[in-house]
């Protein structure tokens, strides 16, 4: 497949997901969550304040790695899409360049509401460094781990365990409830629910791999 093609294959399914979360919010009250309990603040004993619909605290103990103030601040984040805000995050370097490897900067940029599972560096130090160097130089292959990352639509705390289906096309599946959660069975949620312009961030300790 071209790269022409691929960016107009990813344009699209952004699209498709931008246009399934505009139908769902007609429906709600105005919440960028997708959680159908959004309009509807969760009793207080059911889960920590900084996990509530009606939050946007972001939860985790490697939250304390991020910066206090500047652009790569919770604060900051918020003001930039995922692209920008991530590469102010300086435990996401290594997935900065990735991104930039695989030309799709724009691409996460221009999307509107996403979720995306954000290997931490200490993730991709994981993959021997020879692997990850060949992953880097293969696009088409760089493009399809880092898009099985992304899965359309605002996913809040409430509404992240389950199935989902990914940008990438195939699903992957979060088991957990609070603040605690696993990717896959074996990527932890490190520093969840974290903010940008056009995303909900979810920092994970382990690079995820589609099935196919």
């Amino acid at each position: 497949m071209s790269a022409a093609t691929r960016r107009t294959s990813l344009a699209a399914l952004f699209a498709a997901g931008a246009l399934t979360l505009g139908l769902t919010a007609c429906g709600s009250s105005g919440s960028s969550h997708t959680s159908s309990t959004a309009a509807t603040p969760a009793p207080a004993s059911s889960a920590p304040a900084a996990v509530t619909p009606a939050g946007d605290q972001p939860f985790g103990a490697a939250c304390s790695a991020v910066p206090k103030d500047g652009a790569g601040s919770f604060a900051g984040m918020a003001q930039d899409p995922v692209a920008t805000a991530a590469s102010n995050n300086p435990m996401l370097s290594t997935l900065v360049t990735a991104v930039k490897a695989a030309g799709l900067v724009d691409t996460l940029n221009s999307a509107q509401n996403i979720t995306v599972f954000a290997p931490s560096n200490d993730a991709f130090n994981k993959i021997p460094k020879d692997q990850l160097n060949a992953v880097l130089a293969d696009k088409d292959k760089l493009t399809k781990i880092l898009t099985y990352h992304v899965v359309p639509g605002r996913l809040a705390p409430t509404a992240l365990a389950g199935e989902h289906k990914t940008l990438e096309s195939s699903t992957l599946s979060v088991t957990g409830s609070g603040t605690d959660f696993t990717v896959n069975g074996n990527a932890k949620v490190l520093c969840g629910n974290v903010q940008t312009a056009n995303a909900t961030v979810y920092i994970v300790d382990t690079v995820l791999m589609p099935t196919s």
